[in-house]
């Protein structure tokens, strides 16, 4: 099973200002992280954020800011707790043809594209993304962990939250893995700049 761009959301989690400089290999977890929204925005990959208690951990770092079309503010660890799932649903589209066809109470609304696959990144991974990701493999969404663009004040932590999310079912995957798949052939208009952020 690979990846598809056409099915796939990308959400980034809690890559606030205070809490990076704490953050074991923080750096290269942010580094990542832009590259992923870089790539998902070439490819037309719809990206979220969140931000964990923003008044007291600051807001998202601006590069991670910019990427997201929309950023969920939240004190539950776990986003989907507080409407993600919601945000990742496609909303139905209005009942298409003439509505005089059928009486309104049997007109169904057609059905949206779907995007089930959530491709997840962020900090802490054994606390906001493992609460997270758990939720929405709950809410029977494809979870897909990117884990060099995850990681927590601790090592121990960041792998036993991998350790558990492959358990429950999560793929875990790199942030190279996750561009390739999305492109699956050097012949796709955007590969070249997809490379580009891959080098």
């Amino acid at each position: 099973m690979l990846l598809d761009a056409s099915q796939s959301q990308l959400v980034l989690v809690d890559y606030q200002a205070r809490l990076m400089p704490a953050i074991f290999e923080g750096e290269a977890v942010v580094g990542n992280a832009v590259r992923l929204g870089r790539m998902a925005r070439l490819l037309d990959v719809p990206v979220w954020g969140t931000e964990e208690n923003p008044s007291k951990l600051g807001e998202n770092l601006a590069e991670i800011r910019a990427l997201c079309q929309r950023t969920l503010a939240k004190m539950h660890f776990s986003a989907a707790e507080e409407g993600l799932s919601e945000w990742l649903r496609a909303p139905a589209k209005a009942p298409q043809g003439n509505a005089r066809s059928l009486p309104k109470h049997l007109q169904k609304p057609a059905a949206a594209e779907e995007r089930n696959t959530i491709v997840i990144a962020g900090c802490e991974a054994h606390v906001c993304l493992l609460q997270t990701a758990l939720d929405l493999l709950e809410d029977e969404f494809e979870v897909w962990v990117v884990t060099d663009a995850c990681s927590s004040r601790t090592e121990r932590n960041r792998d036993a939250a991998f350790d558990r999310l492959a358990g429950a079912g999560a793929e875990l995957v790199t942030t190279e893995m996750v561009g390739f798949e999305w492109l699956r052939t050097a012949e796709h208009p955007r590969f070249d700049e997809v490379l580009a952020l891959i080098r």
